[in-house]
């Protein structure tokens, strides 16, 4: 049976329209004049600035005041996220913390562990990974591989996870691994565990991309021991809990505004005399950003209300990772002859990025298999 999307109109608050002259504010004077960094979130980290946002009371925000948090709104904290990727904010540091492993362990962890990890989130002390995708295995998320076996006091895990964003810096690795033997039921016998990614039997690989850099990561587990207290959740919960988590991951202004630097440097490039084709594209792109925002903010305001937008979050992934890999492809065609260095770095960057854009949060084969199912269509 067909089912409809949703992505009611949502207008910000006026206390989000506060906040974010707040932020800009912020971002000025903690960045220097010739700061250049892409609007991606992978594009540079820095604990110093994560503390600082912490001191602000902007991570975490929407989380209870018992364990950090500042208990504001899905919508604050989305002006918070647009306004830091836009000025290229070096976020990478505290970003998947921040953005989802802290809500899962808001929503299914023990007390004990809210209370161990989440105000050092809070502060921007402490930092996630993902890990969820395995080599050979794709967006397939239910055939991992990485297995936990029972042993007195904790588990035992061997295995390993791939295109695991910043692992080489991170403290801790929330990890889903199969717990119990594959049965007709794919999706039952996984489970995740908080992983400490310093064990001396993890191992941390970087994955070199086009442009030079290693945030992405293969982490290796040896026998490493995971503690039963480090189980999020019930042991075999650990579909459950994947499901809910994408929802944060893949909604966002990150999964569209991964290029908006180009966009804004090559509008300057071109000044007040662009030509047709130059001002047909930016109409183009200005009028594609807007309609992804609006989708966007439709999805934060479900959050707000409680709800878990899966199947929007997909769409938003799937069209916003279109929309980011155009940017700079078609930019690059219509620039001008002779262009600044600062806009040259700026698309060099983003072109050698954009490849990975797509990896992050799901493939667009599986996006869109979750969508399909989300309609009814499958």
């Amino acid at each position: 049976m067909f089912q409809g999307l949703q992505f009611e109109p949502v207008k910000l608050p006026q206390s989000s329209v506060a906040l974010r002259a707040e932020v800009r504010a912020f971002v000025e004077g903690e960045l220097a004049a010739d700061y250049l960094r892409n609007s991606d979130f992978n594009a540079g980290e820095s604990a110093e600035f994560s503390q600082r946002l912490g001191q602000q009371g902007w991570i975490g925000m929407t989380w209870p005041k018992q364990y950090g948090g500042a208990e504001r709104s899905f919508l604050d904290r989305y002006v918070v996220t647009e306004e830091l990727l836009a000025a290229g904010a070096p976020v990478g540091a505290h970003w998947i913390a921040d953005r989802q492993s802290g809500g899962q362990l808001l929503k299914f962890g023990t007390e004990a562990q809210r209370l161990e990890y989440l105000p050092r989130i809070v502060r921007g002390e402490c930092y996630f990974s993902i890990g969820m995708s395995e080599p050979d295995t794709g967006s397939d998320l239910a055939s991992v591989r990485t297995n936990g076996v029972k042993v007195d006091g904790g588990w035992l895990l061997n295995g390993s996870k791939i295109w695991s964003s910043g692992a080489h810096m991170n403290h801790y690795m929330i990890a889903l691994v199969r717990t119990e033997p594959q049965s007709t039921n794919r999706h039952a016998g996984l489970s995740q565990f908080i992983v400490d990614l310093h064990d001396p039997n993890v191992t941390v690989k970087g994955i070199l991309n086009l442009a030079g850099d290693s945030d992405f990561n293969h982490v290796f587990f040896d026998d490493v021991f995971v503690p039963d207290a480090s189980v999020i959740g019930t042991p075999g919960n650990g579909w459950e809990q994947v499901v809910s988590e994408l929802g944060y991951e893949r909604s966002g202004p990150e999964r569209f505004l991964s290029a908006f630097r180009v966009l804004v440097e090559f509008i300057r490039e071109v000044g007040d005399n662009p030509n047709a084709a130059q001002l047909a594209l930016i109409g183009r792109l200005l009028a594609n950003l807007v309609t992804l925002r609006r989708m966007s903010i439709s999805v934060a305001g479900m959050l707000e209300a409680g709800k878990t937008p899966i199947t929007e979050a997909a769409l938003i992934k799937d069209l916003g990772n279109t929309y980011e890999r155009l940017v700079p492809e078609l930019i690059r065609v219509l620039a001008p002859a002779k262009t600044s260095q600062r806009f040259q770095n700026t698309l060099h960057q983003c072109i050698l990025h954009a490849p990975s854009f797509t990896l992050r949060g799901g493939t667009r084969e599986i996006l869109r298999g979750v969508i399909a199912r989300g309609l009814g269509l499958r």
